[in-house]
C-alpha cells in the first residue's frame, strides 16, 4: 500500500519534501495508518510532523481514552502530540445543527487555529477510497447540485496551507491489511456501527453492493470525482466574472440587482452557478429548507413573460421582477412605497425621498429642455404648484394626445417598475392638474396665456 499512496501523492502533488505536516488522528484504523504512513517516510523527505485528536465530548471516558491512546503512540514514534476536548452538545444546541455536521465544523475550526500556530505547509486527513464513494452517493441522494456530487478534493486551500488526503486511491480494506502487516494498533468508534447516522447506512449496505458489481469502484469514482472537481472549479470562476460583470451588490452585501437580458446572454451553467454564488452572498449561512425548487421557481419567473413579480424565500429573502430588472434583496431591505405631497416655492427647492431634488424659478428666456426641465407660462397654471405621488383615477393629457392618459398606463407603457410607481413624483398646480410625470410626460396646461414670464422646474437626479 506504500507504494501506491506515494504514486498517488506524486501524480497529485500533494506533499514537498522539508514540510510542517499536521495529521488528523482520532485514533481510529484510518487515521492510525496515515500517522504510520507519514511516520515510515518522515527522515526520507525531511517532515516535521504534528498529530492532531479532537475529544468530541460525545463518548465520555471513551472518547477520553482515544485521545490519550493517541497521545501515548506519537510518544512511541517520537512525534508531536497536540489534543484537545471540544463541547460539541453544546455547539450543536447553540447552532440547531445535527452532531456530525457539529463535530465537523468544530473539529475543522481546531484544524483551521493549528495550521495557523504551526505555520504548517499541510494538513492530511484519512479518507479512503471508500469514503469518497459514501461521500458522492450521500450527495446525489441529498442533492441536486453537482458540486454536492463532486466528492472531497484530494487537496484544498485550507488556512496557510492545503488540506490533503492522500489515501484516496486505496480502500479500507487496503489499510486494514496494512495496519495488520506492521502491527498498527487502533482503536474502535462504536458509532461507526450505528445506521442511525446516513455515512454508515452506506457503508454499510449501499458501498458493498456496488463492489459486487466493481471491485474497483473507489479508482472509478475517485477518477470521476477529479473530473467533476476539475470541471466545477473552470465554471464556477467563469461564474463569479459573470456576477462581477453583471450583478450589483450593494455595499453591506444585502441586495443584488441584475439585468435579466445581460444576464441570459450567458450559458444556463453559469447562470445556475452566478444564482448560487448570489445566494451564498446574501445569506450568512445557506437555509436547510433552500432547496431545488427554489432554483427551479427563480429561472421560471427570469424567463416568464410577466412584467412584475415576486418570490418568497426563506428567512425573507425576496426575488422581485420588474420588467427586464431583477431585485434579489431581504425584506427590510427593499425598497419602501411611501406617498408624500409637498408645495414648490418659487424660487426654491424640494428634497425627495429617494434623494433627488425639484428646483424651481422663474425665468424670461422660452427654450426647449431635456427632459429633467419642465416650462410653462408663469400665467398659465394656478399657484402654488405641487409635488406628490399618485393617487386613484389620476389622468394626464400632452400635446398631440387626443383626451387623456391614465397615469397607471403611462407607467406600463413605459415599463416602470411596479416598485417605483407609488414613489414616483407627479408635479400639479394648485387646481390638481397633472403639468409633469417628472422625467417622463410633460402636461399641457388647459389654460393658455402668451405672457412671457415662464416657471421652470429641474430635476436633480440622486448621487449613486
Amino acid at each position: 500500500m506504500k507504494d501506491s499512496v506515494l504514486t498517488f501523492m506524486k501524480q497529485n502533488g500533494l506533499i514537498e519534501p522539508n514540510s510542517t505536516l499536521l495529521i488528523g488522528v482520532s485514533g481510529g484504523p484510518d487515521s492510525m495508518a496515515l500517522l504510520y504512513f507519514f511516520h515510515s517516510i518522515r527522515v526520507e523527505w525531511n517532515l516535521t510532523l504534528v498529530a492532531l485528536t479532537v475529544d468530541h465530548q460525545l463518548r465520555g471516558e471513551e472518547s477520553i481514552e482515544d485521545l490519550r491512546f493517541v497521545e501515548r503512540i506519537c510518544k512511541e514514534w517520537n512525534i508531536e502530540f497536540c489534543g484537545t476536548s471540544l463541547d460539541v452538545p453544546s455547539y450543536k444546541e447553540s447552532k440547531h445543527v445535527g452532531t456530525q455536521v457539529a463535530a465537523r465544523e468544530i473539529r475543522y475550526q481546531f484544524y483551521f487555529d493549528k495550521m495557523q500556530e504551526y505555520n504548517a505547509d499541510y494538513l492530511a486527513l484519512g479518507h479512503h477510497g471508500d469514503d469518497q464513494v459514501e461521500t458522492m452517493l450521500m450527495g446525489f441522494v441529498r442533492s441536486s447540485n453537482s458540486r454536492a456530487i463532486s466528492g472531497m478534493p484530494v487537496k484544498r486551500r485550507f488556512n496557510s496551507g492545503m488540506i490533503i488526503r492522500p489515501f484516496l486511491g486505496v480502500t479500507k480494506n487496503d489499510i486494514k491489511n496494512y495496519c495488520q502487516e506492521y502491527d498498527i494498533q487502533s482503536r474502535l468508534d462504536p458509532s461507526n456501527l450505528e445506521t442511525d447516522y446516513t455515512r454508515n447506512y452506506f457503508r454499510q449496505y449501499v458501498v458493498p453492493l456496488l463492489k459486487g458489481q466493481n471491485s474497483n469502484i473507489h479508482t472509478t469514482v475517485q477518477q470521476l470525482s477529479k473530473s467533476m472537481q476539475s470541471d466545477e472549479g473552470y465554471l464556477t470562476g467563469e461564474a463569479e466574472k459573470l456576477v462581477e460583470q453583471v450583478v450589483t451588490l450593494s455595499e453591506n452585501e444585502n441586495c443584488a440587482t441584475f439585468d435579466i437580458d445581460l444576464f441570459q446572454g450567458y450559458h444556463t451553467a453559469l447562470q445556475r452557478r452566478a444564482y448560487h454564488l448570489v445566494l451564498n452572498y446574501l445569506y450568512d449561512e445557506l437555509p436547510k429548507n433552500l432547496s431545488y425548487m427554489h432554483e427551479e421557481q427563480f429561472f421560471a419567473l427570469l424567463n416568464s413573460q410577466t412584467a412584475n413579480s415576486r418570490l418568497d424565500f426563506p428567512f425573507d429573502l425576496k426575488v422581485v421582477k420588474s420588467y427586464r430588472k431583477l431585485v434579489i434583496c431581504f425584506e427590510n431591505k427593499l425598497p419602501q412605497s411611501f406617498p408624500f405631497h409637498k408645495v414648490i416655492n418659487i424660487p426654491g427647492q424640494v428634497s425627495l425621498p429617494n434623494g433627488s431634488a425639484i428646483h424651481a424659478d422663474f425665468i424670461t428666456d422660452s427654450h426647449n429642455p431635456s427632459k429633467d426641465y419642465y416650462l410653462c407660462v408663469r400665467n398659465q397654471v394656478a399657484l402654488p404648484l405641487h409635488i406628490r405621488t399618485r393617487k386613484p383615477g389620476d389622468r394626464m393629457t400632452w400635446k398631440g394626445l387626443k383626451g387623456s392618459k391614465k397615469i397607471k398606463d403611462i407607467f406600463i407603457d413605459e415599463k416602470i417598475p411596479a416598485g417605483l410607481r407609488d414613489t414616483w413624483p407627479i408635479v400639479t398646480d394648485d387646481n390638481g392638474e397633472i403639468l409633469w410625470l417628472v422625467g417622463l410626460k410633460k402636461g399641457e396646461p388647459s389654460n393658455q396665456s402668451k405672457d412671457t414670464s415662464f416657471i421652470q422646474l429641474y430635476l436633480e437626479k440622486a448621487t449613486v
